[in-house]
């Protein structure tokens, strides 16, 4: 079964074919980082407006890397949900009106469940069931996987997450959009000892986060520096700002993540979405799995950003389960806000 992969729930336009027999045949990415740079964030409208220019480009580009026709997809699966609505509503009505057009079933894919199961993609994948960080752009969340469509939240961010974190603690230090890879390079030129910013909920005795307060750090630390003005911050301070910055989140993270698998007895950990390729977080946490014998799974990093194959693995491994969950129903509506765990196998 081929399945096409269509993804546009914020600012990046995704294609992808995946093959059920044969793997990923193909996919086509668009960032849209340069546009939004300049107004320092995501800008929805502008964000639709670009989807609607680069989708079906893409789609001829995917298509023509893995040399097929569109009248060999067997199916459509595209991103229903969380996401902006207007970027949501291009992906949904692109998949939809080539459903009806190549009377094709279409399925609507959980963004999140996309991200979730992105590692599976790799090379060596994990087998269920495993433990799940789950840290893709507004969202932060340990989930416990027992198979696609069986996830149990273990706990997740009650403010800020720590993408969110990211951005906004480089927009203090004057790094520009998107913040958390600035941000993550110039860390590694930061002094670990010259601040010591919170780690927040480290020690909670549950597995919820809140990164909220350590964007506060970082804003009390660059207004009680001595220039006053983030400009005429010397760039060494700048980067023991944010080496002291991505310590605090990472030890969190890793932590939570240990005591996830403590609590389950599991011994398998996945880590998903953007902040996944962060790579003092992976330093972090595979010295843990070294130290206390469990083995942890990252997506290939071409994966940890929005795709659109993500999208078409997800659909594939439900339409594995359940042919008839891909329908022949081509009016569509889009899920701006969609809680994971509502997905059950359908």
């Amino acid at each position: 079964m081929i399945v096409l992969g269509v993804e546009s729930s914020c600012d990046e336009t995704g294609l992808a074919l995946y093959d059920s027999e044969h793997g990923l045949l193909s996919h086509a990415l668009y960032s849209q980082v340069a546009m939004h740079e300049e107004y320092g964030g995501v800008v929805p409208e502008l964000a639709s407006r670009d989807h609607i220019r680069r989708a079906l480009p893409l789609l001829t580009q995917a298509l023509d890397t893995a040399g097929k026709q569109l009248e060999q997809i067997d199916a459509i699966a595209y991103t229903q949900g969380p996401g902006l609505a207007g970027a949501l509503l291009v992906g949904s009505s692109l998949a939809c009106s080539l459903g009806l057009a190549l009377d094709k079933p279409v399925l609507g894919v959980h963004h999140l469940e996309g991200h979730l199961l992105s590692p599976l993609l790799a090379s060596q994948p994990p087998e269920f069931p495993f433990i799940a960080l789950l840290v893709s752009g507004g969202h932060t969340q340990l989930m416990r996987v027992d198979g696609v469509g069986q996830y149990t939240l273990l706990g997740e961010t009650l403010d800020d997450a720590a993408g969110e974190a990211f951005d906004k603690s480089a927009k203090l230090l004057g790094l520009g959009y998107p913040g958390g890879p600035a941000i993550s390079r110039l860390a590694e030129f930061g002094d670990p000892a010259a601040y010591k910013l919170p780690r927040p909920m480290l020690h909670s005795k549950d597995f919820n986060f809140s990164f909220s307060g350590l964007k506060t750090a970082v804003l009390t630390v660059v207004k009680n520096h001595e220039q006053q003005v983030v400009a005429n911050i010397c760039e060494q301070d700048k980067a023991n700002i944010a080496r002291g910055f991505v310590d605090a989140i990472v030890d969190v993270l890793t932590a939570k993540c240990v005591s996830a698998l403590r609590h389950t007895g599991l011994k398998r950990l996945v880590i998903a979405g953007g902040v996944g390729a962060n790579a003092q977080l992976r330093a972090s946490l595979n010295a843990a799995a070294a130290k206390k014998k469990f083995r942890v799974y990252y997506p290939e990093l071409e994966f940890c950003t929005d795709n659109g194959a993500m999208i078409a693995f997800a659909g594939a491994m439900r339409l594995q389960i359940n042919p008839a969950a891909a329908k022949k129903d081509y009016s569509f509506n889009v899920r701006p806000r969609w809680p994971l765990e509502e997905l059950r196998v359908i």
